[in-house]
């Protein structure tokens, strides 16, 4: 009797890897590319350059980038790895180094590089896309050709990680981001100014180290999600998982003004759970908002699924009597949340995620877009057999202010006929077909985490 090998499902069908990168300079539109629609869509994502070392987890893979360029009504697009420390020498190496998350520490690997993929996210600040990944230092990329530039410090005065998912205001320019680390300080915080200049690290006692992939800004206040995913060296050398999920620990939300610290950040108490992304923040009189996507539990290392369901949350913290107050707004699994940017940490009427399949590896299959005045969602489904990701705000060029002008869009990736897309759908009109469909010549493995840089910021690159 034949023995079936099991396939790892994150290099199996879309969640595998291409290898390839490729240029194509004239793609097939289906539909009409809005005219005011000008400016670059890049995803980053996961995807290994050599076959793993042992057992593979989707965060584990390099970071590679794809980007379509819209403009007058054409695209192209582009893909292209992170060249990172260890993608050189792995690439040089001809094979992987490096094992994974699923892995036990490795002793005999080079010494002083690290294992940054920068696989995770994009943001665009001062003239500038950094490909990032939390556990590290940025990466710059030149655009629109996708190329590494290399590790972006500051000029040296960055001294923590730096959060996949910095927050930019969109009035003062400034962007916030955060450091979490296995050792004391577990926490550090910093502000970068308009201009790119590192204004402030300082740090933020925590009782331990946990995992920290989100936070969110208002007007004034940059708030911090203490949730008890721990991470604990004396659990590993028990032999017990250096992460875990201690559903006995309460969840902690710090608030902090702007250029705060320690000395000043507030510290509030809910029933525990994880928050992996947050919608939205802003400032209601005595209260600060926050907005998430919230699960029971989670469980990064392991196959437990149980409870492992985000649906969209709100909390409201008042400042004046202390009081938190967590709702559930909608009972529909869904993650990867994402407001117009420009109006960052204001607040919004509208907020947009990614409809969840329950399964697993986890698939998305529509976009949902909350009315978050009426209570009210509407849904565009993808069609049958056709599964995308976090869908990405991209506002016209010529704004007249209203917050849904504009497009949502992504990647989505048909099972039938095994080819991908990029989809434009017009945000004012969610449950409507796709304006367009743009053809991408190869498959576009489902990633994470995406950037729309306005031609605006494409040609203030280039000088």
């Amino acid at each position: 009797m034949e023995t079936k090998v099991a396939v790892n499902p994150y290099l199996d069908g879309n969640f595998a890897p291409v290898q390839k990168e490729i240029t194509t300079d004239t793609l097939q539109v289906i539909g009409e590319l809005p005219p005011d629609l000008s400016g670059m869509f890049v995803r980053n994502g996961p995807n290994p350059q050599w076959t793993p070392i042992g057992e593979y987890h989707w965060f584990d893979g390099d970071g590679m980038l794809h980007g379509v360029r819209i403009s007058n009504g054409k695209a192209t697009y582009r893909n292209h790895f992170v060249q990172t420390k260890k993608w050189q020498i792995e690439n040089q190496a001809g094979k992987a180094i490096w094992s994974g998350l699923l892995e036990p520490p490795q002793k005999d690997t080079p010494e002083g590089v690290s294992t940054n993929t920068a696989n995770t996210a994009l943001v665009w600040h001062a003239g500038q896309l950094l490909a990032l990944w939390e556990g590290g230092a940025p990466y710059a990329i030149q655009v629109p050709d996708l190329k590494t530039i290399g590790e972006y410090t500051y000029h040296s005065k960055l001294v923590s990680a730096f959060t996949a998912h910095p927050k930019v205001d969109p009035v003062t320019g400034e962007m916030m981001f955060f450091g979490y680390s296995f050792a004391p300080p577990y926490l550090q915080y910093s502000v970068v100014s308009e201009k790119g200049e590192l204004l402030q690290t300082v740090p933020i006692d925590l009782p331990m180290a946990v995992m920290m992939h989100d936070f969110a800004i208002t007007e004034n206040y940059t708030i911090f999600m203490d949730l008890p995913l721990t991470i604990s060296g004396e659990r590993m050398q028990r032999g017990e998982p250096v992460l875990m999920f201690e559903r006995d620990r309460p969840s902690r939300f710090g608030i902090v003004p702007r250029f705060g610290d320690n000395s000043n950040i507030r510290w509030f108490e809910s029933p525990a759970c994880y928050v992996f992304h947050t919608l939205n923040a802003y400032e209601d009189g005595d209260e600060v908002v926050l907005l998430g996507c919230r699960m029971n539990s989670i469980s990064i290392l392991t196959s437990d699924t149980e409870g492992h369901i985000p649906r969209l949350h709100q909390w409201r913290f008042n400042l004046r009597t202390g009081s938190v107050h967590e709702e559930m707004l909608d009972d529909v699994t869904s993650e990867f949340p994402r407001v117009n940017e420009n109006f960052l940490g204001q607040k919004t009427r509208y907020g947009y995620t990614g409809r969840m399949k329950k399964v697993s590896p986890p698939l998305f299959d529509g976009l949902i877009k909350y009315d978050l005045s009426s209570g009210k969602s509407e849904t565009h489904e993808f069609g049958s057999g056709r599964y995308g990701g976090e869908a990405v705000f991209a506002p016209p060029t010529s704004p007249n202010g209203d917050e849904d002008e504009g497009w949502l869009i992504t990647f989505v990736y048909d099972n039938s006929t095994e080819t991908c897309e990029l989809v434009v759908i017009n945000a004012q009109d969610v449950t409507a077909e796709p304006v367009a469909r743009v053809l991408i010549p190869q498959r576009v493995p489902y990633g994470f985490h995406g950037a729309w840089v306005s031609e605006k910021q494409l040609n203030a690159s280039s000088k």
